[in-house]
């Protein structure tokens, strides 16, 4: 449960007046996640429109492959950021590292927004646009671990698989805005122009609104978890002493993960362009159909949540890998060029993963203890969305140039396959405490 009492400046205080401690937490986890997202998703959505900004080729593959590459360069980054952030996190509090990764996610999207091309600056160019995507690598990174701990440890014990899902209703909120953008443009705004200079604008939209989200979360409640930990005194913890200690959790936590992450960004990041380049679809109907995929995502997160909180967060999970083993192969390899057969396959994908999405942060929050919590969290779900998240696109994309993307699927159906034994052998989580010393 949250604390109510916080130094908040006098703006924030007005904010306060008007809606609850457990609201503003809420509101101010849901905007970051929003905003993290925002950026992360224009990336790979306008990336067939800039990547011969930034590595210029005959080969449109090959230009491809190198933007995508520099997706997973980023996405490399993320453990560190998960470890940093997680240190600080259980060390200084939950609120001050959130404030932290949004700050830095949203300084380096408006640098790529004003960022010079291959043709004005060379080498320097591609070597910039990596550096920064490192940085937000490492902010996205910080911000899960962080955010989970937050919503989780700020919910009434009998909600918090309802108050924890909204964590996804704000990463969906950023997605559903990112494709409705990326919609729009591909709609209305020439191809050439979006080539030449159009696709820095959502980075610069995404900059400024980070701003919005830093303000909202300055002066945040710390959660009463945290503070009674602190109380006791904060000891400090090595990743060797996590991993002599906690082993059992990490690798439970890794299992937990391994579906989770090539399938968010299947399905996410990936599908709308698989179905432009193999399927032969417009891009607006591509985008157009993914918006309105996560769109009802979104809706659903909530509902799943207060389902865990129902009926236990391992069958929901179940059902989740089994989907995916039973379901996936047919599924994709049946997209076609229309609205609706991109929609469809957007809707089993993402509300699958939703399933998922809308438990996982109050299940990993529950695996660990407080004094270790964001720190395990954040690096160990960070490096398996680093190691095999992060590589999506590229091997998508490298498959579908060779035409064996079914393999790329049997990959997936593998890492299902582990998951789905972890959510049958792991326990049932609802109800633990996650207070420190209970």
């Amino acid at each position: 449960m949250l604390n109510t009492h916080t130094d908040a400046s006098p703006s924030t205080e007005t904010v306060a007046v008007i809606v609850s401690p457990t609201t503003r937490a809420l509101i101010a986890g849901c905007v970051g996640n929003a905003l993290e997202w925002f950026d992360w998703l224009v990336y790979t959505g306008f990336a067939i429109f800039f990547t011969r900004q930034f590595f210029p080729s005959d080969n449109e593959t090959a230009s491809l492959l190198s933007t995508f590459a520099v997706f997973a360069v980023g996405f490399s980054m993320r453990p560190i950021g998960g470890w940093l952030a997680g240190v600080f996190a259980d060390r200084y509090g939950r609120r001050t590292a959130l404030a932290l990764t949004i700050g830095m996610m949203g300084g380096s999207s408006l640098l790529i927004a004003i960022l010079p091309t291959f043709q004005q600056i060379g080498i320097a160019a591609p070597i910039a646009l990596t550096i920064l995507r490192m940085l937000q690598g490492l902010s996205a990174g910080g911000e899960y671990g962080a955010s989970a701990a937050y919503m989780a440890e700020s919910a009434p014990p009998a909600k918090r698989g309802f108050y924890a899902s909204f964590m996804y209703v704000g990463v969906a909120s950023g997605l559903l805005l990112a494709s409705a953008l990326t919609w729009l443009m591909t709609s209305f705004v020439e191809t050439a122009t979006l080539e030449a200079w159009a696709w820095r604008v959502p980075f610069f939209v995404g900059g400024c609104a980070s701003i919005f989200g830093g303000w909202l979360r300055h002066g945040i409640p710390e959660t009463d978890a945290f503070i009674a930990m602190r109380a006791r005194g904060i000891k400090r913890r090595s990743l060797l002493w996590i991993w002599r200690n906690h082993r059992r959790e990490i690798l439970r936590l890794l299992g937990i993960a391994v579906l989770g992450a090539p399938s968010f960004y299947l399905f996410v990041s990936y599908v709308p362009v698989y179905a432009i380049r193999h399927a032969g679809a417009v891009p607006s109907v591509a985008f157009g159909a993914a918006t309105a995929g996560i769109a009802v995502f979104l809706i659903s997160q909530p509902f799943f949540g207060m389902l865990s909180d129902r009926i236990g967060r391992r069958p929901p999970l179940i059902a989740f890998a089994l989907l995916h083993v039973l379901f996936l192969y047919p599924v994709v390899m049946s997209i076609g060029a229309n609205f609706t057969s991109v929609f469809l396959v957007e809707c089993f994908g993402l509300l699958s993963y939703g399933l998922y999405s809308a438990i996982a942060p109050t299940v990993m929050a529950e695996v660990f203890s407080a004094e270790v919590r964001v720190t395990s969290i954040g690096t160990i779900y960070n490096l398996v969305v680093a190691l095999i998240g992060g590589t999506t696109p590229y091997l998508m994309t490298y498959f579908e140039s060779q035409h064996h993307q079914a393999w790329f699927l049997v990959y997936v159906i593998f890492w299902a396959l582990i998951s789905l034994i972890t959510y049958i052998m792991m326990p049932e989580t609802r109800g633990i405490s996650l207070d420190p010393g209970k």
